[in-house]
């Protein structure tokens, strides 16, 4: 008999799309049956700007309830190409030490914004600070994900894909964003999946609609979330998908979507799931 791979889809989400009061995050996933975290920000605070009471706080809560991080939703990289990266570097490393302290094996990270239509200038720069990136989580351990974003550098699947060949290191892999595709103009499962599929280590949950790039509940729009789902799961996938719905705020640098909304999105999610 063939050692084929079993699929494990663990879910976990944003909690700051669900309120800026941690408890109340925990209680929202923990009323769906959900124990992982993604951590951007809580008390209004982003994760890097924590302080050490605030860190041991979180930590406490945390254990208390039995949840675990699985990744630090950072904003590194989230930067204009032509900003300062020297001044970057302090973030990254808080970046790296929160990802030690929570115990996450992931770390969210950007390829910077690019003026629109000269993305292509900046191809080496970007190729090049990515490079140093992965090579500082490398040696701490950690393991970069790259977010397909509106406006920076890797906005398309052949510039996602260029990033993880050109860096070419096992530090540095995909979290693929189906809504992100779509508001970009891309069908993800169609046309980003394909190419990509290799490198996806991390997905976020999250819909929109091609016609005017609103979100929506998970396979309610053009993101292919069931097809990619699907393919997936055929593949033997074993890994996160993070809820990041954006059903009420879908801003450029966040998302908020309250608990009941946040709800409704993962039971539309475990609908898709068990369609399959």
């Amino acid at each position: 008999m063939g050692s084929e791979k079993r699929a494990e889809f663990v879910l976990t989400g944003f909690g700051d799309e669900i309120s800026a009061n941690l408890p109340v995050q925990l209680d929202t996933l923990a009323e769906e049956n959900m124990h992982y975290l993604e951590l951007r920000s809580i008390w209004d605070k982003n994760v890097l700007d924590l302080d050490s009471a605030e860190v041991e706080l979180s930590l406490r809560e945390l254990e208390s309830r039995g949840f675990a991080i699985s990744a630090i939703a950072s904003p590194i990289g989230k930067v204009p190409i032509d900003a300062d990266f020297a001044d970057h570097l302090p973030s990254f490393e808080r970046a790296l030490q929160m990802a030690t302290i929570f115990g996450a094996r992931y770390l969210r990270i950007f390829s910077f914004y690019v003026p629109q239509g000269r993305a292509d200038r900046y191809r080496d720069e970007v190729m090049r600070r990515l490079s140093i990136l992965a090579e500082g989580a490398e040696a701490a351990g950690v393991v970069l994900l790259h977010e397909n974003e509106r406006g920076i550098f890797g906005e398309t699947p052949e510039h996602c894909l260029d990033i993880v060949r050109s860096v070419n290191s096992p530090a540095l892999r995909l979290a693929f964003d189906p809504a992100n595709f779509v508001q970009a103009g891309v069908r993800p499962f169609e046309h980003a999946y394909p190419l990509l599929a290799d490198y996806i280590e991390y997905v976020h949950i999250k819909d929109a609609l091609l016609s005017d790039g609103s979100t929506c509940l998970p396979g309610q729009g053009d993101g292919e979330i069931r097809e990619l789902l699907s393919a997936l799961k055929a593949s033997g996938y074993r890994g996160f998908l993070s809820m990041e719905p954006h059903l009420m705020v879908a801003g450029r640098s966040f998302g908020f979507s309250g608990p009941a909304p946040f709800g409704e999105a993962v039971r539309a999610l475990r609908d898709v799931l068990a369609s399959l």
